[in-house]
């Protein structure tokens, strides 16, 4: 007598990554909540959003009765911590690398039982990473703008398949944001060729930053090369990062350098 799947059939997805892996592998009947920053889709149609990214309703969770919860980050510590107590199952992964991204693919296919698609989708994940040509192209990417914070392990490698050169390189497997402040004075002096700003949950004001004290000095404000991002396609570390990939090649392989 074969023993009765143990794979989780109600799943909250406390970050939008992780409801959109689940949705590619073909596991979208099984998340029963969401956070509010999942977009809106046919296929979530209906599905209670019960977190923001650091705050969660825990009595609408507690009602859906999941048996698992997906977070991301230590920013969702507090939440996890109080649904462990309250005897769910929690499971927060913090992949900042693109290596790790594919890991965490991985490992929730093999948690709902979908492993041979989540093979195909890492597969196919890489296919469209390909490393473009590389250029002496500095670029500062920016996460968030108070207090400035440069890009996140994932950002800083696709910029530099994308064929740029992460001008805050260094920096890139710092898991916290708050080990990956930057000032003024020190992108002044690394004098990036390119700006490309995406904030999580904040428009970008390109004339913001186009006026920050000495920032005139700047090869990319001097030359009008500063960008905004939509963050929904490359600050969340998932599949998603296709299309942000994408859309750094547009904006690296339309600049010529003198």
């Amino acid at each position: 007598m074969s023993r009765p799947s143990s794979a989780p059939r109600r799943i909250v997805c406390l970050s939008t990554e992780s409801a959109d892996i689940l949705c590619r592998l073909g596991a979208a009947r099984r998340i029963v909540g969401v956070s509010a920053y999942v977009p809106a889709s046919a296929v979530l149609q209906g599905v209670p959003r019960v977190s923001g990214f650091s705050a969660a309703n825990i009595d609408a969770i507690l009602a859906l009765k999941p048996d698992l919860v997906l977070g991301y980050s230590d920013v969702q510590a507090g939440i996890a911590t109080r649904l462990i107590k309250d005897g769910l199952n929690v499971l927060v992964t913090q992949q900042i690398s693109l290596c790790e991204i594919e890991d965490t693919i991985l490992l929730l296919g093999r948690i709902v039982g979908k492993e041979a698609r989540a093979r195909a989708l890492i597969r196919q994940f890489r296919d469209h990473l390909k490393t473009r040509r590389s250029r002496p192209l500095r670029v500062y990417f920016e996460e968030w703008p108070e207090p400035m914070i440069s890009g996140i392990g994932w950002v800083s490698e696709l910029v530099e398949r994308a064929g740029g050169q992460d001008i805050f390189r260094e920096l890139r497997d710092r898991r916290r944001a708050s080990k990956r402040l930057v000032s003024i004075k020190e992108i002044v002096r690394r004098d990036p060729h390119v700006i490309i700003a995406s904030w999580c949950g904040k428009k970008v004001r390109l004339d913001e930053i186009r006026q920050r004290p000495g920032w005139e000095r700047i090869e990319a404000v001097k030359h009008c090369r500063v960008y905004g991002m939509d963050s929904n396609i490359i600050l969340q570390p998932g599949p998603v990062l296709v299309d942000g990939f994408r859309e750094l090649c547009r904006i690296l392989g339309g600049i010529s350098l003198p």
